[in-house]
């Protein structure tokens, strides 16, 4: 029988990886203004098998894996986000036929909510409301989240997998985008609430750590693509 799928944050360490969770790239599509545009799938990782580790501190030659560099650069990792629920801290934003939910704590900086709050206001105009769904629905941090009227969440229906965040507009590596509702245990034991769409530092920076808060895109050791 499969184990559940679960992300472990070990103490001043990586993420572990249990379940045979799939890996894969996730790539941000730049438009014409070179914005972020849409998803691109990348290539599929091949793990390890059951288990597997992830660098969490930034600085694995092997990323997105981990290759114990972490031993020798002192990294600390320490988490400092609350246990609190994603209803209790964010902001309602109201519009005439969907609303919407902003935790702007969980932002990991990757851009797809580039006029979600006015469009939100504008959704009586069909073509505005399908746009604030779907720049909603691309944050993968989760931090933004479209509400009907009568309080239903318009949440993408995402597959159980670690997507590794390639931001190609600013060439930076990203994130890890986790999908699906993946279970995160911290570095003590204790369980961060499970949520569809979650990014998980791997700069080694985040000022919000576990998650990640677009800190990468100043980190030297993060430019440039994973290959």
């Amino acid at each position: 029988m499969a184990k559940d799928k679960k992300i472990r944050i070990l103490p001043k360490g990586p993420y572990e990886i249990s379940g045979d969770i799939p890996l894969k790239k996730c790539l941000v599509i730049p438009d014409a203004e070179n914005r972020s545009d849409r998803w691109e799938d990348g290539k599929v990782y091949e793990t390890a098998g059951e288990v597997y580790h992830l660098c969490r501190c930034g600085h694995s030659q092997n990323k997105p894996f981990c290759d114990y560099r972490h031993l020798d650069t002192g990294f600390e990792g320490k988490e400092v986000a609350k246990h609190e629920f994603y209803d209790d801290k964010a902001k309602l934003y109201k519009g005439p036929t969907i609303d919407l939910l902003d935790n702007s704590e969980l932002c990991a900086v990757v851009r797809f909510c580039k006029n979600t709050w006015h469009l939100v206001k504008d959704s009586d105009n069909p073509e505005s409301r399908e746009q604030a769904i779907y720049e909603a629905s691309a944050c993968p941090a989760g931090r933004l989240i479209a509400v009907e009227k009568d309080g239903t969440k318009i949440e993408p229906e995402l597959k159980q997998e670690i997507g590794v965040v390639q931001d190609v507009p600013k060439n930076h590596k990203g994130p890890l985008w986790v999908k699906g509702g993946i279970t995160v245990e911290g570095s003590n034991g204790v369980y961060y609430e499970v949520r569809n769409r979650v990014t998980l530092c791997r700069c080694g920076e985040s000022k919000n750590m576990p998650f990640c808060d677009g800190h990468h895109l100043s980190c030297k050791h993060m430019q440039g693509l994973d290959k």
